[in-house]
């Protein structure tokens, strides 16, 4: 079965940092975009980073670039999402998804057919 799972989510204070792991079972990342999403209560689900694993290049949404960094672990089918000088504006349910398809880079969720449940984080003023 194909599957993602995140964890890692919880409450942080402004300033501070969580490390959100996405595991993915029943496929490889070797050609999947893996993206970051997250949504807030009353907003549209958005896009925040994603990383090709054909090449290992990676995308950031201008608002977290400089702050949040992407990175894989494919030994591990794992992907992970840095979240350094977190703002209470990064409060959401964070999303990871992947897609064969994109064969590159991309954050359109439309394009993302595999998504995990999601976890929550929530940062404190």
């Amino acid at each position: 079965e194909v599957q993602l799972v995140e964890s890692g989510g919880g409450l942080a204070q402004a300033g501070g940092s969580l490390r959100l792991s996405c595991a993915a079972s029943g496929f490889t990342f070797d050609d999947y975009t893996i993206g970051w999403f997250r949504q807030a209560p009353g907003k549209e689900r958005e896009g925040v980073s994603c990383i090709y694993g054909g090449d290992n290049t990676t995308y950031y949404k201008y608002s977290v670039k400089g702050r949040f960094t992407i990175s894989s672990d494919n030994t591990k089918s794992t992907v992970y999402l840095q979240m350094n000088s977190l703002k209470p504006e990064d409060t959401a349910v964070y999303y990871c998804a992947a897609d064969q398809a994109i064969q590159g880079l991309g954050l359109k969720p439309d394009d993302f057919r595999i998504w995990g449940q999601g976890t929550q984080v929530t940062v404190s003023s």
